[in-house]
């Protein structure tokens, strides 16, 4: 995959197609400042932009570790995110807890890797956007669109003057969308969807995998709605066969489809992605918990 420039935007591909840990990241040239976005990209390529073009500025479309994992290559450069999303990124135990670890040991072994693999170092400060307005922000228009759902304060940018749509982790990847995170949502995921699709850009810009729209990715975005709901309906399907705990129904690899390497990490994911269903099936008065069994009502 090949780094792309639209006018002052540059589409700066990741290493492993953008797949986890790396993302795909986006360079600005601007009349007041040169910024990145989402510095994950590539430690090679992060590292040759820094010494030979220069980073004045650094925006976060979200909180996540695979979106600041070379974030420590811009020390001292203003760091820009939603207010929503900026505790994580001041203290370890508070990103783990958005996390929803609780386990000890499950903790300490995030912690670990946050400081060694992902060079976690909590900040002070930060700027904050404005949102859902168009400003100039270091010489460039842009508009910081509320997109919660993956994250409380997740953010994606529209820039008019380019007509480029940078839609961060709502990636149309065939996996489709994660909201495992203590306070992700999946009802504000579905609606983030939705309004990133009415947008009128011509070039669309995402963090993983292919990364780069350069037509309407159409159909794409109702597929990728739709792998919410098939996912809650094999859920569904799977307690009306018969009443499951929580465990029993991750055991079943619904969401991933099969066990994946590590399997401790990719466990934890499927668990809890399955539990943001139970939940919602729960508020809709679908199913029930009995003691630690769910069932249909």
């Amino acid at each position: 995959m090949k780094d792309k420039q639209f006018g002052r935007l540059r589409f700066i591909s990741g290493d492993n197609k953008g797949k986890y840990p790396y993302n795909h990241s986006v360079y600005i040239q601007a009349s007041e400042a040169k910024i990145i976005i989402d510095p994950a990209c590539s430690l090679e390529k992060l590292t040759r932009l820094r010494d030979d073009e220069g980073v004045d500025m650094v925006w976060l479309s979200h909180w996540h570790e695979d979106h600041i994992h070379y974030m420590y290559l811009f020390d001292g450069a203003p760091v820009w995110i939603s207010e929503t999303d900026f505790p994580p990124l001041t203290d370890i135990e508070t990103f783990l807890d958005w996390y929803g670890i609780n386990d000890a040991k499950i903790r300490a072994y995030w912690e670990e890797i946050m400081r060694k693999e992902f060079n976690y170092q909590p900040l002070k400060s930060a700027n904050f956007f404005p949102i859902n307005e168009e400003t100039d922000i270091g010489g460039i228009r842009v508009q910081a669109i509320a997109t919660p759902g993956h994250t409380p304060g997740h953010l994606s940018f529209f820039f008019p003057e380019e007509e480029v749509l940078f839609i961060g982790d709502y990636d149309l990847t065939p996996f489709g969308p994660w909201y495992g995170d203590a306070a992700s949502s999946i009802e504000e995921t579905i609606e983030s969807i939705r309004r990133l699709k009415e947008i009128p850009a011509k070039i669309w810009i995402a963090c993983h995998e292919r990364g780069l729209f350069e037509e309407n990715p159409g159909k794409l975005w109702d597929d990728y709605e739709n792998i919410v709901h098939q996912r809650e309906e094999k859920i569904f399907n799977f307690i009306t066969k018969k009443p499951s705990t929580l465990e029993e129904i991750s055991a079943a690899w619904l969401i991933y489809g099969k066990p994946r390497e590590p399997l401790d990490f990719f466990e934890t994911n499927e668990r809890v992605l399955v539990n943001k269903h139970l939940e919602r099936l729960q508020r809709n008065g679908i199913i029930m918990k009995e003691g630690i069994k769910y069932r249909k009502i």
